[in-house]
């Protein structure tokens, strides 16, 4: 399904592909700087990738929260990492009306995890053509991201990626139920997201925590459990990042993590 995606690279390699980058574009100097170092590493590794980033974080705890730099102006900050770097590139939307306008700048579309019920906005980015990643509701079973997959086909499209971001437990903390790979890998092929599934939300400073000493096992036992593919949220400074810094892998620790995932996936392709 992925090698349907423009500009994808490493196919042959038969490793997991990655989605990673910064939660939100917070500038053009640290989108490429970015993406630049992952596409070196995942080069070298032969690792399919997509770079990500969010061009407005519409799902905010305060009002004060950052949200963007301006959509336009992000978008086309996307647009210019994936034509100088030929690499894909996946942005989330909120609004139906973000369908159509994120369309014209990136490869995938993704639907946040809260807004993944929402039938119109799922509809309309089905209607683009463009592959849809699948956030899976932090609320949702994996069995019923069987029907979130069906309304993104019976709106004319099949080109979709379902992703696990963990379930939650309490209040103030998420869970990953492996058990539910291998059951959402029946509709369609599944990632990992190994940083948003360490998230410690409902903090009462309004601002969501995270585990990120944990990315390394969690992705892992996700590799070993089945995920076609991982998602990692990086940045070089993770503490002054602009969004979602308490739960961003540095991206210095990226590599080393990379050959332990590939490592991982060739052991298991040996079973085969």
């Amino acid at each position: 399904m992925v090698d349907k995606i423009k500009n994808i690279k490493h196919l042959k390699s038969n490793h997991f592909f990655l989605m990673a980058g910064p939660c939100a574009i917070e500038g053009e100097e640290m989108a490429f700087k970015i993406a630049e170092k992952i596409l070196d590493i995942t080069n070298r590794l032969d690792i399919p990738y997509i770079f990500k980033g969010s061009f407005k974080k519409a799902n905010r705890t305060r009002i004060d929260s950052f949200t963007g730099i301006g959509d336009e102006k992000a978008l086309n900050i996307l647009k210019k990492v994936g034509e100088k770097l030929q690499i894909p590139t996946v942005t989330d939307i909120h609004e139906v009306k973000d369908a159509n306008l994120a369309a014209n700048y990136v490869d995938v579309l993704q639907i946040p995890a809260f807004l993944i019920r929402q039938t119109d906005l799922l509809s309309a980015a089905a209607k683009t053509g463009k592959h849809i990643n699948l956030k899976k509701g932090q609320f949702m079973s994996p069995e019923s991201m069987f029907h979130a997959v069906k309304k993104i086909q019976d709106s004319g499209n099949d080109n979709v990626i379902i992703t696990e971001r963990g379930s939650m437990f309490g209040y103030q903390d998420l869970l990953v139920d492996f058990r539910g790979i291998p059951v959402m890998k029946k509709c369609a092929p599944v990632v990992l997201d190994v940083t948003h599934s360490l998230q410690q939300p409902n903090q009462s400073s309004g601002v969501t925590g995270g585990r990120p000493e944990m990315i390394e096992t969690i992705a892992k036992a996700g590799i070993a459990s089945g995920a076609d593919g991982i998602f990692i949220e990086t940045h070089f400074d993770p503490k002054n990042a602009k969004s979602d810094g308490a739960n961003m892998l540095n991206i210095s620790k990226l590599e080393d993590l990379l050959k332990k995932l590939v490592a991982i996936k060739k052991a298991i392709n040996s079973f085969k």
